[in-house]
């Protein structure tokens, strides 16, 4: 019986949603006893309901429970990723072409600096020569050469600090984001709106419409609708505290269904990538000569397939697995678990994937080897990876094959921390324990970092969630016709006049859609003026002031204005001459025209150098206290 079936001996409807279920499908399914659909899904209909200009227009109805599959997944690593409907006309080419040309020929250190972290870069006096003479500006920074200024640093970023084939790929003549937490296509996502067109430009691929943000919710707010969640995975131990504090959440581990007997060896460490790599192919060799199945989980497309060039060099037959060759997953797992069978994958193959051992051979060579090449910034994303092996009592193993020149100890200057101490040989292993200690040490430090930083952007959601929710909630009572005419409050004289003529009835309604109007329009409006507040805010640390607090109160006098905007707004459609029964209300945006998509809030971690020095130091004085001896 399939799970439907089940459902409807108890009783029950369940249905569907998929991105290609019709506005019908999706208004019955919302109806259902049980719907089944991606937080994505549920959460572009919730924008596009929050839109609805009748009430027949929605399709969800009040939400009361949700459970939510692979929970760390949706309410940790995504949870700030903002959904968003937009609408609008494209954007000029022109000048997103000539920026990517500008740049292109741009070199480090004589056009542009970029930080130690990756993830800034600024032109030099140079670099803004070059700029000028190549759009005919005298002084890039004079206010009305604005919109170059950011069309030509939204082009460097795009050149400088994008990587082809680890942050995004080229497939199908479109940019497509690699998600870094699963490997695969991040589907409908899109870097902000000036920096997504100058990565196309660069790339010389059409240009998405961009348009106008007209409502945005994050995956974490827009759970938060829920009166009741709950959910399931299998990582969610290291993520306890924040699942308490932020979701009010509390954590359970239940033993597994068959005792685990899998084997997790210690890391194999070396101090260069090149030595890593080496040991990394040596391993591969050496165990597929048993013909062990081998699953190699690597960190982006670009690492995956410089291993696979390495592997073939040796002959041994494997299959490759990331967002190049997605529609193969399926195909590809299926045969992971045979004998001879080795795996080169991404962070695909690392959550949610389940590799069937193929017959008594494999289970007698061991079972599936699992073999991580780089630790990653959460420990449960390591242990997802080690998750594919040693599932429902099955035997396998694991163990990542790491060097001190990954991301994690660059990014956070952990290799030069240890540098300090002793040098290394290249090729030798290094097997003092302080050092793997140290970079399990690391991950400790970068989660409760990550936290830090999560619970400080909270600050900012929080006024503009409860802000959304206040006006929406006004706007609800417009749709719904139940709000008293603003009309009669702001202008009793007009409004009278109006009715006399007009009638009360097409007055009433004729006031009820421009009214949804004009508050869709303010509210993007509004929604722009906050990205641009938010954009800069940083800068007041440098002048002694909380940030946060700036922002709050600058937020909240802002929001203040849109209730007075609107009714003076209102009163001047409605005081011009010849208004009748017939009069369109602002065409503001054409709502055949709308789009949904998500984004990549702050790509450049701007919060995220900060506390990368602090880990830095938090390491420091980990080994200041003694947690070392000498490398051997």
């Amino acid at each position: 019986m399939d799970g439907a079936g089940v459902y409807r001996l108890l009783g029950l409807d369940a249905q569907a949603i998929t991105q290609a279920s019709s506005v019908g499908e999706r208004r019955s399914a919302y109806r259902a006893d049980v719907t089944y659909a991606t937080a994505n899904e549920v959460g572009f209909d919730f924008l596009r309901d929050q839109l609805a200009l009748e009430p027949r227009d929605m399709v969800q109805r009040p939400f009361r429970f949700a459970l939510i599959d692979e929970c760390d997944s949706i309410l940790i690593d995504e949870a700030r990723i903002p959904l968003v409907i937009a609408g609008g006309v494209q954007i000029p080419a022109d000048l997103a072409y000539k920026m990517a040309a500008a740049v292109r020929s741009m070199r480090v250190g004589g056009d542009y600096f970029r930080d130690e972290y990756g993830r800034n870069a600024q032109l030099t006096d140079r670099g803004i020569a070059r700029i000028e003479a190549a759009t005919g500006c005298s002084n890039l920074f004079d206010a009305e050469n604005l919109v170059i200024l950011t069309a030509a640093q939204d082009a460097l970023h795009a050149h400088a600090l994008l990587r082809r084939d680890v942050d995004y790929v080229v497939k199908n003549d479109r940019i497509e984001l690699v998600d870094e937490f699963k490997g695969r296509i991040a589907q409908n996502r899109r870097w902000p709106a000036g920096l997504q067109t100058a990565l196309e430009a660069k790339e010389g691929v059409p240009l998405k419409q961009q348009g106008r943000v007209l409502g945005s919710i994050t995956l974490q707010n827009l759970v938060k609708q829920y009166p009741r969640i709950c959910g399931m995975t299998g990582t969610a131990a290291t993520q306890a505290l924040e699942f308490r504090e932020v979701y009010q959440l509390e954590t359970i581990a239940i033993p597994t269904n068959r005792p685990m007997i899998r084997i997790d060896e210690p890391d194999t460490i070396y101090g260069d990538k090149l030595s890593k790599e080496r040991a990394i192919v040596d391993e591969i060799v050496r165990v597929n000569a048993t013909g062990r199945p081998i699953l190699l989980g690597t960190a982006s497309v670009e690492e995956s397939e410089r291993l696979s060039r390495r592997v073939k060099q040796f002959g041994v037959p494997h299959q490759v697995l990331n967002a190049r060759n997605d529609e193969a997953e399926a195909a590809v797992i299926a045969i992971a678990g045979g004998l001879g069978a080795v795996t080169i994958s991404t962070n695909m193959a690392g959550r949610g994937t389940d590799i069937p051992l193929d017959g008594e051979r494999v289970r007698e060579l061991g079972g599936l080897y699992v073999i991580g090449t780089n630790r990653h910034e959460a420990r449960r994303i390591d242990n997802q990876l080690r998750g594919r092996a040693g599932r429902q009592g099955d035997n396998g193993a694991s163990r990542f094959i790491v060097s001190l020149e990954d991301d994690l100890m660059l990014r956070y200057g952990i290799l030069e921390t240890l540098r300090d101490r002793r040098e290394w040989m290249p090729g030798r292993e290094i097997r003092a324990p302080w050092v793997r200690e140290g970079i399990a040490t690391v991950q400790r430090i970068v989660e409760g970092q990550n936290l830090e930083i999560r619970r400080t952007l909270w600050k900012y959601e929080g006024l503009l969630e409860t802000q959304r929710r206040d006006f929406q909630a006004k706007r609800t009572e417009v749709l719904f016709r139940r709000a008293p005419s603003l009309l009669e409050q702001a202008a009793p004289e007009r409004f009278a006049e109006l009715r006399e003529r007009l009638g009360e009835d097409t007055l009433s309604e004729l006031e009820r859609l421009w009214t949804l109007y004009l508050m869709d329009d303010l509210w993007a409006d509004y929604l722009a003026a906050i990205g641009e507040l938010r954009g800069g805010i940083h800068w007041i640390s440098w002048t002694g002031k909380d940030p946060v607090h700036a922002f709050l109160m600058e937020a909240t006098f802002m929001f203040e204005r849109l209730e007075d905007q609107l009714e003076r707004e209102l009163v001047e459609a409605f005081e011009r001459e010849g208004l009748t029964s017939d009069s369109e209300p602002p065409a503001a945006f054409d709502r055949s025209s709308t789009w949904t998509y998500l984004i990549n809030d702050q790509p450049w971690g701007s919060m995220q150098e900060r506390w990368a020095k602090k880990v830095r130091e938090s390491f420091r004085s980990w080994l200041a206290a003694g947690n070392r001896t000498a490398i051997s």
